[in-house]
């Protein structure tokens, strides 16, 4: 009995694509954003904390509240003269305070947006205020370069630090404490404060001028971004530096916890918002906008996503109901022309018939069985296939290379069939698991063409473009092999370095051997 033919086995390239996570599809399961044009740049974006969530978004001279629900402005806090900034809810969402650049500090009723409270002290603009745990006290920071605390019933100021050099310019309090405070800063520092202190208790060097912070809700760890770059601190050991994350290319101006404080979110002037996993410190997931982002703002319950433009353009997401997102159903196959009988188990005494399917061969299959190789080069080379699936191509011509019978399949072939196989070694040849496989080919058929290219004119212009392909990547490894051997120097520096600090650490613990330890110490 003769064997069965065996088919041409394709080697496809793997495709490089997203990697369809968990949260690719939770951050996936977005509405189409509604967008909204306010008055100018969005310097600051917060959530109520209380139900219905209603959101503060602060630009120009004015705190629009919007409503979660139909995302259409609810109040228009206004009694400002210049530009506002950082207007933030208490945590029962009865009061929202903000600061702005005439260095005055106003605490409204959010319910009747009646002006409660203004604090005056600062000699510059005020870009963050915001509210302590114990309700009646908030803290501020200005470009005068000072930090205040601000007692909210007597309207007074109650204590001031001024150890930043350069402006203040984010700041946070603590969720677990009345007392601790945050401070970014442009002088590159970071500062933990102690309102029972006069000083800062904690003080770290992000290394770049700072835009925002935050910290968990225990207070022992504690996140600040500026330049393009995050860095994530551990305020229980000193401020010692736990990561840094650098997945942004120009600076990042705002972050926001969501789900529960598992995941971190920044949004930077590259007009991404990144979305981490705070238990790997991994990106997940990655949004884009069109517009150069200052701030963004995630609702309690996740179900809003909230960004904001300095061209003055509010894009706001709700998460789809999960009716919407329903896994879709399997076809249900129609029972009179469907199988019957695939989950039966037959019994001892049946008898059992095999079903075989016939195999079905493609067009070149059939004719590399029948060892017909010029058509079954012909069938590969169809546009169809080399234009949609160059893999199927490549693949044919080696197994007609392993059959030798490549000779006989190119031979007698006109100007049009060897200006397709120019047109494909011109495309691909660059591709590394094409090059190997093409060179042989094009090595042959100047072989066996080189009169025929010489006289027509299409053909040498094919010619001359392969040489240009073939050209260009010999140039481009020239490049890549004077990088590896500067990279290989620099390595050997390294490591010439490295021994030569550990020969003279070895040798150091020769000198001081127990009778040489004795000698000294007598």
């Amino acid at each position: 009995m003769a064997a069965s033919f065996k088919k041409t086995v394709i080697k496809s390239t793997p495709r490089v694509g997203e990697n369809v996570t968990s949260d690719t599809n939770y951050w996936k399961n977005l509405e189409v954003p509604v967008t909204k044009k306010e008055y100018g740049a969005i310097t600051h974006i917060e959530f109520s904390p209380t139900e219905p969530n209603s959101f503060a978004v602060t630009n120009s001279t004015r705190v629009q509240i919007y409503s979660s629900k139909s995302l259409q402005i609810l109040k228009t806090i206004s009694r400002f003269k210049d530009v506002a900034y950082s207007g933030s809810f208490r945590d029962d969402g009865k009061l929202l305070v903000a600061g702005g650049d005439e260095g005055l500090i106003r605490l409204f009723d959010v319910e009747g947006r009646a002006l409660l409270r203004v604090f005056k002290g600062h000699t510059g603009a005020v870009h963050v205020t915001k509210f302590l745990r114990d309700r009646v006290r908030l803290f501020s920071g200005a470009d005068d370069n000072s930090v205040a605390v601000w007692d909210i019933p007597r309207e007074a100021q109650i204590a001031t630090y001024k150890e930043h050099q350069d402006y203040v310019r984010c700041g946070v309090s603590s969720l677990s404490s009345n007392d601790i405070l945050l401070t970014g800063s442009y002088d590159h520092k970071v500062k933990l404060y102690d309102t029972r202190i006069g000083d800062s208790v904690l003080t770290v060097d992000h290394g770049q001028p700072v835009e925002d912070v935050l910290t968990f809700p225990t207070g022992g760890i504690f996140i600040s971004a500026g330049g393009n770059v995050v860095k994530v601190w551990d305020a229980l050991s000193g401020g010692r530096l736990l990561t840094t994350l650098c997945n942004h290319h120009k600076q990042v101006m705002s972050l926001a916890f969501c789900s529960n404080y598992q995941r971190l979110l920044s949004a930077s002037l590259d007009r991404h918002v990144k979305i981490y996993d705070l238990s790997s410190y991994q990106v997940v997931h990655t949004l884009d906008y069109p517009g150069t982002l200052t701030a963004v703002a995630v609702s309690p319950d996740d179900n809003l996503l909230v960004v904001g433009t300095a061209e003055g353009l509010v894009s706001i997401q709700k998460r789809k109901p999960e009716d919407e997102v329903m896994p879709k159903k399997k076809k249900v196959q129609n029972s009179r022309f469907g199988l019957k009988g695939k989950t039966h188990i037959p019994d001892e005494d049946d008898y059992h018939v095999e079903h075989t399917r016939k195999d079905h061969l493609t067009k070149y299959d059939k004719f590399l069985k029948k060892f017909e190789y010029s058509r079954a080069l012909d069938a590969a080379m169809h546009w169809t296939v080399r234009l949609s699936n160059p893999d199927v191509t490549l693949s044919v011509l080696q197994e007609l290379i392993r059959r030798e019978g490549i000779r006989p399949a190119l031979a007698g072939r006109e100007e049009k069939s060897l200006s397709h196989l120019l047109r494909f070694i011109e495309k691909n040849i660059y591709k590394p698991r094409y090059m190997n496989t093409l060179i042989d080919i094009m090595a042959l058929l100047l072989e066996m063409y080189k009169g025929l290219i010489d006289q027509s004119h299409d053909l040498g212009a094919h010619l001359k473009r392969v040489n240009h392909v073939v050209q260009r990547e010999v140039a481009l490894m020239k490049q890549l092999y004077e990088v590896m051997g500067t990279m290989d120097t620099l390595f050997a520096a390294a490591t010439s370095q490295q021994t030569n600090q550990t020969s003279e650490l070895g040798l150091a613990d020769e000198r001081l051997t127990p009778s040489t330890a004795a000698a000294q110490s007598v």
